[in-house]
């Protein structure tokens, strides 16, 4: 049975009606400017008929299965390797970034109490690990782009 124009329409329905919008927006049928405007007095709407001038220049859509949110849509994209991948880099040039600024630190307060020159030890600490960390950084990337093409 069809909804009669006067019935009042719920939370729910008045979801469906934006969904709709949004997807007529996304096809192309509505400028932003008019969805924003209809949008608006989708929210505003009281009764199905109210509900029903809104939609009524654009092709139908099942409201019923649209869902009445959008959030129910949009699903989590599982994680990729290459997300972690990044982010263990990330974590691995943190921790390089973190350690060196502690050895610096050291030697600049080492030097200062000491009042002459200390040697740049700290060089010696971040050097190697900083150019392993480049290598894994950069044939992360170039097999990435392979993976990519």
């Amino acid at each position: 049975m069809a909804a009669a124009p006067e019935m009042r329409a719920s939370d729910g329905d008045r979801d469906r009606v934006a969904a709709a919008l949004r997807e007529h927006v996304a096809e192309g049928r509505l400028t932003i400017d008019e969805f924003n405007e209809r949008l608006e007095q989708v929210y505003q709407s009281r009764t199905y008929g109210e509900l029903a001038k809104l939609t009524s220049d654009l092709p139908e859509i099942d409201l019923h299965r649209l869902p009445a949110s959008t959030e129910s849509v949009r699903r989590p994209r599982p994680a990729r390797r290459d997300d972690k991948a990044r982010a263990g880099l990330k974590a691995a040039w943190t921790a390089w970034a973190g350690a060196s600024a502690v050895n610096w630190m050291i030697w600049l307060i080492v030097g200062i109490s000491s009042g002459h020159f200390v040697y740049p030890w700290p060089m010696w600490v971040m050097g190697p690990w900083g150019v392993i960390l480049l290598i894994n950084t950069m044939a992360g990337t170039a097999g990435q782009s392979r993976r990519d093409t």
